[in-house]
């Protein structure tokens, strides 16, 4: 494949990842708010702000919502990448050939 078609594979690819991105922190969101609301039968998190609540709750909201968003940006982006490379036969990172 030629240099300037795998650069349109990628300005191809930007607005799919950005709307798979948007997709992916919604879900992530979601998740996030399930979990925490099993974890600590609380319909809302802490956040940094919060004068109410201390150091350790604040932590662990960030640390688990950070867990979860970092996770699910993973699928989304893996299996973005997975099946643009099925329709085009080009990985749409850089360098282009990783393989699973």
């Amino acid at each position: 494949m030629t240099k300037t078609k795998k650069q349109k594979l990628s300005l191809t690819y930007k607005p799919v990842g950005f709307v798979l991105g948007w997709v992916g922190g919604s879900l992530a969101g979601a998740l996030f708010r399930t979990t925490w609301k099993a974890l600590r039968h609380e319909d809302d998190a802490p956040d940094a702000l919060d004068r109410d609540r201390g150091w350790g709750e604040v932590v662990l909201a960030a640390a688990v919502q950070g867990a979860i968003f970092a996770a699910v940006r993973s699928v989304v982006d893996r299996s973005g990448a997975k099946a643009i490379e099925r329709a085009t036969g080009t990985w749409p990172g850089t360098g282009g050939g990783g393989r699973d």
